[in-house]
């Protein structure tokens, strides 16, 4: 009988631990100490050993400043955008779903298949089926007509879950693009991701990690057209039609390190990328940023701070620290290229051999005891931003890949506009 019990404990938890996942939110689901879940035990080794382990990693050197105290993201990860050097990271490999930063690799997936932006569309009902329940939307209506440059414009900045089904149906229909999407993730090395819906909305067992969306953010920022609207602060957006004539309405960027709304002090430097909010996911967060010449990326997901928009402040936060810590630390792991990628002066292995190279070079690492780091520099517009260098870009069989070129290029290209 104890056995018998053992066994009906464990089949119980493990149900507990599927609903949790699945479900809609419940007393279960609130984010206290005592039911806050705990990271796997066995992470990806991709990018190096020391991001498959649990708990804080990084590796302060001479006058290097200690990492920002009350950092509460389940997981998050600050790296250097150019040569893919993992600052410091917080369980980087835990696979937790992804809410709307998703949309960064449904993006770099589909972009450069629906060209030019200037290809309109007349939106049918069909395309707005199935649509999740309470779904973000930026107002795209059935029997009108849109630019494709509009649309990624409302998924942009309003994060739209309508305009990203309608570019969907455009590309060939949401199972393409669901496969299209998981095909590339398993080319940029983000083998912590399972795609089921396009927009990120909560779907069983729908997940990516900390890691995985900085590869999405590093990849689409190779591409101009990715560039310029995730650095877009507001646009206007068509409407209807009034007395014959198509009326447009304003939108504005939900990113508010961008634009500094809702009392979020806007990033100096900050040129994207991509929030998202979900019952499961809880707020994510993916930016870049650039100060003097140094470009920095930085995911947050899932802080449990009840502070208002603590998922930007803890971005904000790491990244003022990358920036102060940048040549002080020794890194704890790199951002991998693609598979297809040649690197010239970076490994460009793959997770394996990377796994090998970092066996013993890293040393032991610290479980981070933080507390206060010097910020400098929260304020004051957009700044530069830096697009990531680009490689040559082929359509095959539906897939876009990057071929025969070093990745990155060392020659960065800063062509987003300061603001």
């Amino acid at each position: 009988m104890p056995a018998l019990k053992k066994i009906a404990l464990t089949v119980t938890s493990a149900a507990l631990l599927s609903a949790f996942v699945v479900s809609p939110a419940s007393a279960v689901d609130k984010d206290t100490p005592a039911n806050r879940p705990k990271p796997p035990s066995g992470m990806s080794r991709v990018g190096g050993e020391l991001l498959s382990r649990t708990g804080t990693q990084v590796k302060l050197g001479a006058g290097a400043p200690v990492l920002p105290k009350d950092l509460t993201g389940r997981s998050w990860i600050v790296a250097d955008a150019e040569n893919g050097e993992v600052l410091a990271a917080h369980n980087p490999h835990w696979r937790l779903p992804p809410a709307s930063t998703l949309k960064m690799l449904f993006a770099d997936t589909v972009m450069p298949g629906l060209q030019p932006k200037t290809r309109t569309y007349t939106v049918q009902e069909e395309d707005l089926a199935d649509l999740g329940e309470g779904s973000s939307l930026v107002g795209v209506k059935e029997n009108l007509s849109y630019t494709v440059h509009d649309l990624w414009l409302g998924v942009f900045l309003r994060s739209g879950n309508d305009a990203v089904h309608v570019l969907s149906s455009m590309y060939g229909g949401i199972p393409k693009t669901v496969a299209d999407m998981q095909a590339h993730a398993e080319e940029l090395q983000a083998l912590d991701t399972k795609v089921v819906s396009p927009d990120g909305y909560d779907a069983p067992d729908q997940v990516s990690s900390a890691y995985d969306l900085t590869l999405f953010a590093r990849s689409g920022l190779q591409k101009a057209d990715f560039r310029e609207y995730c650095s877009t602060a507001e646009a206007d957006f068509p409407g209807a039609k009034k007395n014959g004539k198509r009326e447009s309405f304003k939108i504005q960027n939900t990113n508010r390190l961008l634009t500094g709304a809702d009392g979020v002090d806007p990033y100096k430097g900050i040129a994207g990328v991509k929030n998202g909010y979900t019952t499961h996911a809880g707020n994510t967060f993916t930016g870049v940023a650039e100060r003097n010449g140094k470009v920095l990326l930085v995911t947050v997901m899932n802080p449990s701070s009840k502070e208002p928009h603590a998922v930007y402040k803890e971005a904000a936060s790491l990244l003022d620290w990358g920036f102060d810590a940048s040549g002080k630390v020794t890194p704890v792991g790199e951002l991998v290229p693609p598979k297809s990628a040649s690197t010239g002066t970076g490994t460009g292995k793959g997770p394996a051999a990377a796994d090998e190279e970092d066996k013993g070079k890293n040393g032991p690492s610290h479980n981070a005891e933080a507390t206060a780091a010097a910020a400098d520099g929260g304020g004051g517009g957009v700044g530069i931003a830096l697009g990531i260098a680009g490689g040559v870009l082929v359509l095959l069989a539906g897939g876009v890949f990057l071929v025969n070129r070093r990745w990155p290029l060392p020659d960065l290209v800063r062509r987003l506009p300061r603001r």
